[in-house]
């Protein structure tokens, strides 16, 4: 593949939401794939720590990640998000922006949201506060003071909060809230931004089994709206939600596919989920 022009976009916010970035110049979809990896490798003082890797996801899809440690998942999506640059190997966001030569703040700007597994989150600021901080577009300490949401930005916040769990809760210090609720806390700060892609890493680690529920219903109400990779481990919560998933061993795609067929694949059963 040809490395296309780079395109230069604004950082604003889209006036709409409803869960959907509404910029159709963004990102060029137009043949599927929102993101589409080939043959990456990642070499660390000669171990791969990825191998040939090649996937795609396509606009509005919900691909989970499964794999033992050490597997590639962290490195890959840091490869996405611009953290790690690849050895070899190509990387596009659509079919137009090169991720491979993007640093990683142009990357976020232009629609690729990552949660870590640990939430972090303003604790000592309000629900409402964090959800603000993470739309400003201008992070100089002066136009942040200044800075004033428009009707449609406070319409944002209600909607991600409402979507979040947390409507009624805006008022509330992030640092009184549950694991779970400053789990989803994170994932609103991301929605505000309105993100194409999301990248959630082992979202439900730490949560209750109600959070867990909670964390299943709203990840499947995204999806559609939103292309969303979720790495995780807990293999219950990946059965409540997956759709297609992807076994990554020792760097590469080992297997892929619906779950009922991965999870009856002999090598997988093998080298991850054992008997």
């Amino acid at each position: 593949m040809d490395a296309p022009a780079i395109h230069d976009i604004s950082a604003s916010a889209t006036a709409t939401y409803g869960h959907r970035p509404v910029d159709p110049d963004k990102v060029d979809t137009s043949h599927g794939p929102i993101l589409y990896l080939d043959d990456i490798t990642v070499s660390f003082d000669g171990f791969k720590a990825l191998n040939k890797l090649t996937l795609t996801i396509d606009r509005g899809e919900l691909r989970c990640i499964i794999g033992p440690n050490g597997a590639g998942k962290t490195t890959m999506m840091d490869v996405i998000t611009g953290k790690t640059r690849p050895d070899a190997g190509t990387a596009f966001f659509g079919q137009t922006f090169d991720l491979r030569r993007l640093p990683d703040t142009e990357i976020a700007r232009l629609g690729i949201g990552r949660k870590f597994q640990k939430p972090t989150v303003f604790e000592q600021h309000t629900v409402f506060e964090n959800l603000e901080l993470a739309m400003k577009t201008d992070k100089r300490v002066r136009p942040t003071l200044l800075a004033r949401l428009s009707a449609a930005q406070r319409d944002l916040i209600a909607r991600t909060l409402k979507t979040i769990r947390l409507d009624g809760s805006e008022s509330r210090l992030a640092g009184a809230l549950s694991h779970g609720q400053k789990q989803w806390l994170e994932i609103g700060m991301l929605l505000v931004q309105e993100p194409e892609l999301i990248l959630l890493d082992e979202p439900v680690a730490g949560m209750t089994d109600a959070e867990t529920e909670r964390t299943a219903e709203l990840i499947l109400e995204l999806a559609g709206s939103h292309s969303i990779m979720v790495v995780e481990h807990d293999m219950d919560f990946v059965n409540k939600i997956a759709r297609k998933v992807t076994v990554l061993h020792e760097g590469s795609v080992l297997a892929e596919g619906p779950m009922n067929v991965v999870q009856n694949n002999e090598r997988v059963i093998e080298v991850y989920l054992g008997r």
